[in-house]
């Protein structure tokens, strides 16, 4: 049997993060929970959007009977891992900012923090940097209307050039000496706009994200687990909140092409 892999976001964005273990595991059969219904989890209260991911997140499991289940989101990786390692026995991976490859990369040891204001400044992202990038200028810009712009795009609506370039002022506003030649998308929604952005900043600079990172360390479990992969599979897709024709034809876009309404209840 393939292994069934289970990823999780609030909308769209855990597919930048589907996209690269679908590139490592082409094999495995991928399943995403869309939780719509919840979308942002960035602008949720942690006790309440806690509460809400364990439910779904269980309902999701119990439906699909995962090998590997991934927190797909920077914010949900932060207050809830733990809680979810606790009851299941079933290998959960986590989003991390890619702090400590941008400290290896960088040059000008100038280094760009994109994120949403849930976590851009959370004393996970701050212990990050201490270890990994203290010898770093962190600039740090927080945006939920970059989250949207990502939806949207995949909603037919093209991103407007404009308010990229205003959102990423912070970064490029400033001499070339003090401009971060490395940013790092911490935030799963970001890849999915990653040219638009790339369009807004100089040529030379390094636009970083974990999704590399979570695929192999999604393939590394599924040989420790010894899952295999292998034969006909179809991918599906949860949804917890109204599923128009928009997303449908988003979902569909990214390989799903069965869709299941979801209820964490």
């Amino acid at each position: 049997m393939p292994a069934t892999i289970l990823s999780a976001d609030s909308g769209l964005g855990g597919l930048s993060v589907v996209m690269e273990i679908r590139r490592a595991l082409p094999e495995a059969r991928h399943v995403y929970l869309c939780d719509n219904a919840y979308y942002p989890y960035g602008l949720r209260k942690d006790a309440d959007l806690l509460r809400h991911f364990m439910a779904v997140m269980q309902s999701a499991i119990a439906a699909c009977s995962p090998e590997i289940v991934v927190a797909a989101c920077n914010t949900i990786s932060t207050i809830a891992l733990a809680e979810l390692r606790a009851v299941t026995r079933i290998p959960v991976v986590g989003v991390v900012p890619a702090i400590k490859p941008a400290a290896r990369m960088s040059k000008r040891r100038i280094i760009g923090l994109l994120a949403t204001p849930a976590t851009i400044d959370r004393p996970y992202t701050d212990r990050l940097i201490a270890e990994f990038a203290d010898d770093c200028r962190i600039i740090r810009v927080g945006s939920a209307e970059l989250v949207d712009m990502a939806e949207a795009k995949f909603r037919g609506v093209a991103p407007d050039g404009r308010r990229i370039a205003a959102i990423l002022a912070p970064f490029f506003d400033r001499p070339e000496s003090e401009r971060p030649d490395v940013i790092v998308l911490a935030c799963t929604h970001f890849p999915l706009i990653r040219a638009e952005l790339a369009a807004a900043g100089p040529e030379d600079t390094l636009w970083l994200d974990s999704g590399e990172a979570i695929a192999r360390r999604v393939g590394e479990l599924q040989v420790m687990n010894g899952a295999t992969p292998g034969g006909p599979t179809t991918d599906l897709a949860f949804v917890t909140g109204p599923n128009d024709r928009a997303l449908e034809s988003a979902l569909h876009h990214f390989g799903f092409q069965a869709i299941q309404a979801l209820s964490a209840n």
